[in-house]
């Protein structure tokens, strides 16, 4: 590719290089002619004597030598160290008193993978995968969250004021010792492996009566949008291994896949949307009760589906692979 700012482009370059070599033109007259440095001539015309029209092209502007370059001793040191422990240029750079702009240059010259490409488990690449059409398989999870209290939580007035909030707070029930016990709220959360449509729930607990309750609403909003649920993934939680669980699934039709023991990595997908679902709605402000949170839930799962853009989906909403969202088709 000619530099930007380049004179003479290829075809120029051999024109000038004829007229020197094959017309005996003086290097300053085919200079003048074609507006650049004798220097420059002399150069495109000394390599038409050598290489012919070929030597027209671009060369790369690389050293021949890099006398500064790190030894190669202190490479494989960088990139054994990236392989054993699985580090980021910055935590190798202190243990071998390096800059990180230089270990990250090795690490890019033999091409290892980003940590965030990697399974810290293995070292191994992450193998991703996506289904060829809606509800081929959906991830199901659950997360834990703890309430907050009426006035705020620690996160936002700090532990001192949020103490105090727990205290105040009416329908906390207590221990023996008298601390208030503000209990939880478990997501329930489906997400539609192709399209990345989620649908969630708060429920009280995940007990499997309660979590097939959930999956059974989940299957309806599904197909109220036109995904016919073929496979069901999750981890090993009781309620999942239940017996009502697996009925559930078998009397709809829907084969139940559960993931390795300790390896969440597998059900990424509605991991990777707890996350977000955390930042983005749990987290995203202060809110003055579990009441006021739980109340914007249905709005931010709405953005989520219909016009948040998805990194998975080149920038577009789950919506835009669902056809049938709006429900307008049934």
């Amino acid at each position: 590719m000619t530099h930007a700012n380049a004179p003479l482009t290829e075809l120029g370059r051999l024109r000038l290089a004829r007229c020197v070599v094959d017309d005996g033109w003086p290097l300053r007259r085919a200079a003048e002619r074609f507006q650049v440095s004798v220097s420059t001539a002399w150069r495109w015309a000394s390599r038409y004597r050598v290489d012919g029209p070929a030597g027209m092209t671009d060369r790369s502007s690389r050293p021949l030598t890099s006398p500064n370059r790190t030894c190669a001793r202190l490479e494989r040191r960088i990139v054994k160290v990236r392989l054993d422990r699985r580090w980021g240029p910055a935590r190798i750079a202190y243990l071998l008193d390096l800059t990180p702009s230089t270990v990250h240059r090795v690490l890019r010259r033999y091409r290892l993978a980003r940590l965030r490409h990697l399974d810290r488990a293995t070292g191994a690449p992450i193998r991703r995968y996506e289904h060829p059409a809606p509800g081929d398989l959906v991830h199901v999870d659950i997360k834990k969250l703890g309430n907050i209290p009426d006035g705020g939580g620690h996160r936002v007035h700090g532990r001192q004021i949020g103490d105090r909030n727990s205290q105040r707070t009416p329908t906390a029930k207590r221990n023996a010792y008298r601390n208030p016990l503000l209990g939880y709220g478990f997501l329930h959360n489906a997400v539609d492996d192709h399209s990345r449509l989620a649908y969630t729930e708060i429920l009280p607990d995940e007990t499997q009566h309660t979590a097939v309750a959930f999956w059974q609403r989940a299957q309806k909003y599904f197909h109220s949008n036109g995904i016919t649920v073929v496979r069901v993934l999750t981890d090993n939680g009781s309620c999942y291994r239940s017996r009502l669980w697996r009925d559930t699934l078998t009397t709809a039709g829907i084969s139940h896949k559960r993931t390795r023991p300790y390896r969440p990595q597998t059900n990424g997908k509605v991991e990777r949307f707890n996350r977000t679902l955390l930042e983005e709605w749990a987290y995203a402000r202060p809110y003055n009760s579990e009441a006021e949170r739980r109340a914007a839930l249905p709005r931010w799962l709405h953005t989520y589906n219909h016009h948040r853009g998805h990194t998975a989906l080149n920038g577009l909403p789950p919506a835009s692979r669902v056809p049938n969202l709006s429900g307008q088709y049934i």
